[in-house]
């Protein structure tokens, strides 16, 4: 009995051991898909001819006259003229409300504050360690809501655009913030 115990364990190693000595340079000999299909995939680069598609191009375009799901169209171009005329007539789409406010605050300390200051008197900590200068007072500024969403869609002067980093409602938010604090700064 401990022979045919001894014979299965010197087996079971060499079985191991021969397990362990596989040629990782040799290839398959089954291959099930050919490489035609999606084995071996073929892959283009974005704006790169591709023979599958109508207009020759890896990039495909949205379809015309469409707009991205939860966005809408900002009809105000970016332009003086589109900002003085945002400047009278475009209104804020939202309620003001304390979790609008608390929410504009959050967006605002992360966003702005470090330019504009934590109480909007243009003294944010770039201003102070003199990176930047000029940033306006919101005391000073003759600014409304469409103003003051404008500037953050698109810009202006020495500041970029934030409409990438924040989506509309934030914006909004932002924006009664704002307005908040030049209500603090003017008493």
């Amino acid at each position: 009995m401990k022979n045919i115990l001894h014979i299965a364990f010197i087996g079971l190693f060499l079985m191991s051991l021969a397990s362990c000595n596989y040629d990782k340079s040799t290839k398959r000999s089954i291959q099930y898909m050919s490489d035609t299909d999606m084995y071996t995939a073929v892959p283009y680069d974005a704006y790169t001819s591709n023979p599958y598609f109508e207009n020759g191009i890896s990039a495909q375009l949205p379809v015309e006259g469409t707009i991205a799901r939860g966005t809408t169209v900002y009809e105000y171009p970016f332009t003086e003229e589109g900002y003085q005329s945002a400047k009278v007539s475009l209104k804020s789409p939202i309620a003001v409300n304390e979790k609008n406010l608390a929410e504009g605050k959050d967006n605002y300390d992360i966003y702005c504050a470090i330019c504009h200051g934590v109480t909007g008197d243009g003294q944010g900590t770039l201003v102070t360690n003199e990176k930047f200068l000029g940033v306006p007072n919101y005391k000073d500024r003759d600014i409304s809501q469409g103003s003051i969403y404008h500037v953050i869609m698109y810009g202006r002067n020495m500041m970029g655009s934030h409409a990438s980093q924040l989506r509309e409602n934030e914006r909004w938010q932002v924006v009664q913030y704002v307005e908040k604090l030049r209500a603090d700064l003017i008493k």
